[in-house]
């Protein structure tokens, strides 16, 4: 991965400053050499970042290292107060891609990112040991970034969507055409083609392990959220208790009002009989007074207590709403995450629907390799046709030559008889000997060049052999990536499935609620784990995955998984069947057996 990374950066920036000094002018923003740079820059910084956990989602970005180099390099803070001031940008991903751009305006990427990869201390805290930043390769990517000080850049910041951005490296700027390349030229373009699909085989593997990280936060949000939902019910619920407590005391409040009312006027009614009758016994007046004013202040206190409760309960009822409150500001944050999760997936969509386009494009190129195939065998099958005839015509010539040899024999002998008759006649034949060896020196010649020319056409034949069985072999791994293709496909329907299956069950879990009630009811005095700390299961001790879901048994609080815990009992403090443990139900039953007589 980091070979390819550095071989991609050293092709964008080669052709950056080849085609910057071509062309003679200042860059924009919508040159795609530029852009394809930058895409290139963000896959180097983000190689090996490590992921930090926040409350509501997982943070993996490039801006925390760029700001360090504030620290590191004085001069770079105008930068990041400039990216700061930005008004168009919301996320960390959206400022880092603005600094790399104000970087290359000012003509110091290469500064920056040096004083940044010296102190690998400070980079540990945000990179892996094996990332690109902390290796070498670094070094040598820093040092390529040196030879962009040439280019004049005016890139405008403020007009672009930086955050929505999509950084997908296009390869189709640094394929060549086979048209234009020799022999030796192709294994060099078969291996870079090669190394390109390595490249590619490794980003879609990214893209699988970044589609189950969003796959586990959907799941660990979900989760979250109806836990959030039984939240609020139950607060909701202790709001209802609350207010019924809180009319309950008001009508018990008003009711000891009342008694104390009718209670003072017949202490005063009681009084004043006794004045009347009793005006002669003035100590039991004095004790009925005392009593009579004892009992006021007792109601008094009583009164004042009451009071004092009903301002706690006020205030318990603030309390409670500002918790509503909060909790439905993190159920929209939730919503609004789940909602950007979901548009991610539909980015790793069209980058698999880009991929099966290019696949398509190279079948089309396999047929028409083919399709040279069968043509060049067609000529060489004319050819050899050719060479037959041509064999046939050598055969009927010595024949000739043979009869003439024969016949200027038979002459020969006939001339030393009839020597002074027949001179005229030798001269003829000799002449005609004489063009028989020109014509046979002439077509032995003829042979040569035919021999020379079926040499040539069976090393074309040769080469031809050798091309297609590279292309064979091009094909047959092409069939293999195809097949890979066809199980990530596969894998991706599995895990849609696995997701409307979760819809499914939050959708049941919605109807549920009133028995989760009852369990939690049943559980108040149990210590459930949590979801987080839970990752295999307590008596299979199998990882929980996708397919291998988490349960909690309702009895002991414990985490197990759908094989460990598909029992249902009804226990003590919930009559309605509800999930337990293999343990738990072997305990319970054991336990009912021995309370039988």
């Amino acid at each position: 991965m980091i070979a390819n990374l550095l071989n991609m950066a050293k092709l964008s920036i080669k052709g950056l400053i080849e085609s910057a000094l071509s062309f003679g002018r200042t860059l924009d923003s919508d040159y795609p050499p530029l852009q394809q740079f930058f895409v290139v820059m963000e896959h180097c910084l983000k190689h090996g970042l490590k992921v930090r956990k926040s409350f509501l989602s997982y943070n993996k970005t490039i801006w925390g290292p760029l700001e360090l180099v504030e620290k590191l390099y004085p001069e770079a803070e105008e930068i990041g107060a400039s990216v700061r001031d930005l008004p168009g940008l919301k996320t960390p991903l959206g400022r880092a891609r603005a600094w790399l751009r104000l970087a290359l305006m000012q003509k110091k990427m290469a500064d920056y990112l040096r004083c940044l990869i010296i102190q690998r201390d400070l980079l540990s805290e945000f990179y892996e040991y094996h990332a690109l930043m902390m290796e070498e390769e670094g070094a040598v990517i820093v040092g390529l970034l040196v030879g962009l000080n040439v280019i004049d850049a005016n890139l405008c910041v403020k007009g672009e969507d930086l955050d929505s951005q999509v950084g997908v490296i296009d390869f189709s700027m640094y394929l060549k055409n086979e048209e234009d390349i020799g022999n030796k030229e192709r294994n060099v373009q078969i291996a870079a083609i090669l190394d390109q699909k390595n490249y590619v085989e490794e980003l879609n593997r990214q893209l699988n392990s970044t589609v189950s990280s969003l796959h586990s936060r959907v799941d660990s949000l979900e989760k979250s959220n109806t836990k959030l939902i039984e939240e609020l019910a139950i607060a909701k619920n202790n709001i209802i208790k609350l207010q019924e407590e809180n009319h309950q005391l008001r009508s018990e409040n008003k009711l000891i009002l009342m008694k104390t009312q009718q209670h003072l006027e017949v202490t005063k009614v009681d009084v004043e009989t006794e004045l009347q009758t009793y005006k002669h016994s003035r100590q039991g007046l004095d004790e009925m007074y005392n009593e009579a004013r004892r009992q006021l202040r007792d109601e008094s206190q009583l009164r004042q207590d009451v009071e004092n409760e009903l301002a706690v309960q006020v205030s318990m009822k603030h309390e409670i709403e500002l918790a509503m409150k909060l909790l439905e500001k993190d159920i929209h944050e939730k919503q609004d995450t789940l909602i950007g999760l979901r548009q991610q997936l539909e980015e790793v969509k069209a980058i698999n629907i880009e991929m099966y386009q290019k696949l398509q494009g190279s079948e089309d190129g396999l047929k028409e390799k083919n399709e040279i195939i069968a043509r060049l065998e067609e000529k060489t099958n004319k050819i050899t046709a050719a060479m037959r005839q041509l064999e046939q015509r050598l055969q009927q010539a010595e024949k000739v030559q043979m009869e003439a040899e024969a016949e200027d024999k038979k002459h020969l002998q006939e001339c030393q008889s009839k020597s002074d008759n027949l001179q005229k006649q030798i001269s003829q034949k000799e002449k005609q000997l004489v063009q028989l060896e020109t014509d046979l020196k002439i077509e032995k010649e003829w042979r040569q060049t035919l021999q020379e020319d079926l040499q040539k056409e069976k090393d074309a034949l040769s080469h031809l052999r050798n091309e297609t069985q590279q292309i064979i072999s091009l094909k047959k791994e092409f069939l293999n990536i195809q097949d890979e293709n066809q199980q990530l496909k596969k894998i991706y329907h599995e895990q849609e499935q696995a997701l409307q299956e979760l819809g499914n069950k939050l959708s049941e879990s919605k109807l549920k609620i009133e028995d989760i009630k009852e369990a939690n009811k049943a559980l108040q005095g149990l210590v459930w784990l949590k979801d987080k700390e839970a990752t295999h299961c307590k008596l299979c001790e199998k990882e929980f995955s996708l397919s291998k879901r988490k349960h909690h048994c309702r009895n002991c609080g414990e985490i197990f998984c759908n094989a460990c815990s598909d029992n249902e009992l009804p226990l003590p403090s919930s009559p309605k069947p509800v999930r337990v443990c293999d343990s738990c139900h072997a305990l319970l039953i054991q336990r009912c057996s021995s309370n039988l007589p």
